[in-house]
């Protein structure tokens, strides 16, 4: 079964729009463009991201336009 799933997936894409910075998921054409079917999944990428790295403990290191980065999940403790 894990060899069913990788084949739908190698077909779907997941980017961050440049002009948005909306996430979307979906299907790309054999020319690299997307399909008709894009899905917004901003919210839903977010939040598993976040309770990934909070479920493992870990942080995430990335470089983005030749700078360093790094995600944390921390809680938030509301001031009183």
């Amino acid at each position: 079964m894990g060899g069913f799933k990788t084949k739908i997936m190698s077909k779907m894409k997941v980017n961050c729009s440049p002009l948005t910075s909306e996430i979307f998921v979906g299907k790309v054409l054999k020319d690299g463009t997307w399909g008709a079917n894009k899905q917004n999944v901003t919210d839903t990428a977010v939040g598993a991201v976040a309770q990934h790295l909070l479920q493992l403990d870990e942080k995430m290191q990335f470089t983005y336009r030749g700078e360093k980065y790094e995600l944390k999940v921390v809680k938030y403790e509301a001031k009183k």
